[in-house]
């Protein structure tokens, strides 16, 4: 309405001015008009930003009390993200991560992690556990989702985290074939590997690997159910 109102106002003006008979009062109460709906805007302006960062304020505060509600991640491909991995290495710390995650929800937690870490032979006490799941924790939530999983070996073979990092013993200990080559020496293993093949054959050789296994699976399957026939018929005759 008070936009509708300061149109009208400003068009009686211009009418007014092409004829030469601006009125002072008039030309006085468009002025009025003209600052009321610019202190408006400024005061919608300010409202805004001011929620925006009452927000930002009260979501730093709940990660901190630790009451805040994890934010869905984006989707993500990790055979394009994690170029440096196989598609195996992936799968392999895919099913590990799924073992731990206990919950089922998607997301390891402290106690996943302890318990993780338990079964490994390397137990860590509560302030490492925490300490560990900060190190890749990129959305606050104090939990590890999947993508934060796989950096974990990420930054292991990139060399980039401490010797006496717990992070770096889950990624030693976790069997997932990552780190034969050392720790350290991981990033140029990566890097030659990458240099002999490029990323769209070696999917593919991978591919093809998986559905080659399924096929032999699939055949010994059949030989199986042959050979079993055979066996029942001649029982029966």
């Amino acid at each position: 309405m008070a936009s509708e109102e300061l149109a009208q106002k400003l068009q009686r003006r211009l009418q007014l001015e092409e004829s030469g008979t601006v009125a002072e009062d008039e030309a006085e109460a468009v002025k009025g008009a003209v600052a009321a709906g610019e202190v408006e805007e400024r005061s919608c302006l300010t409202a805004s930003a001011g929620a925006e960062l009452s927000a930002k304020l009260c979501r730093r505060q709940d990660i901190n009390e630790g009451a805040a509600q994890p934010r869905r991640a984006a989707v993500f491909n990790p055979y394009t993200e994690f170029k440096e991995f196989s598609r195996r290495q992936i799968k392999d710390m895919e099913r590990m991560f799924r073992l731990y995650d206990s919950g089922r929800d998607g997301y390891i937690d402290l106690m996943e992690l302890k318990l993780m870490m338990e079964k490994l032979g390397a137990p860590q006490t509560h302030l490492g556990l925490k300490n560990m799941i900060k190190e890749v924790d990129e959305d606050f939530d104090g939990k590890l989702s999947f993508r934060e999983f796989l950096l974990i070996f990420h930054k292991a073979a990139a060399g980039e985290l401490e010797e006496d990092s717990g992070l770096l013993t889950l990624a030693k200990l976790s069997e997932i074939d990552v780190s034969i080559e050392g720790v350290k020496g991981a990033k140029n293993f990566f890097e030659a590997k990458a240099q002999a093949l490029s990323s769209a054959s070696k999917f593919e050789a991978e591919i093809k690997a998986e559905q080659d296994e399924r096929k032999r699976e699939e055949e010994e399957r059949k030989h199986r159910r042959a050979a079993f026939r055979e066996l029942k018929s001649a029982f029966t005759q």
